[in-house]
């Protein structure tokens, strides 16, 4: 029953690791878009 137990602890920590991971990298992308979109804008204000 214990063993289990572990194995539904562990794969449900797995599972929200897995998550927060996705999570992480969409932020990261997110935020390189941005900076992308702004250095573009900012190339064509300067000329």
């Amino acid at each position: 029953m214990s063993k289990n137990k572990n194995n539904a602890k562990r794969k449900a920590y797995a599972e929200k690791q897995e998550q927060e991971g996705r999570n992480v990298i969409n932020w990261i992308f997110g935020i390189l878009v941005a900076l992308g979109a702004a250095y573009a804008i900012y190339t064509i204000a300067i000329q």
